[in-house]
């Protein structure tokens, strides 16, 4: 049986959705470098968590 995991839509927009929360947290409620460091990290949310969930039976 097939995984959900297996098509890259679902991958990459869970991502997109994960990193967005966190975008707009680092927006709303943070400033300085700090949400910088947050930006960053919504970043690698988009690159690293489709990686991760390729992989994910």
């Amino acid at each position: 049986m097939p995984s959900i995991f297996d098509s890259p839509v679902v991958r990459y927009g869970i991502s997109l959705v994960n990193a967005a929360i966190i975008a707009i947290i680092a927006f709303v409620l943070l400033e300085g470098t700090i949400r910088w460091v947050a930006l960053g990290i919504a970043a690698l949310e988009i690159v690293v968590t489709p990686q991760i969930l390729k992989h994910a039976e």
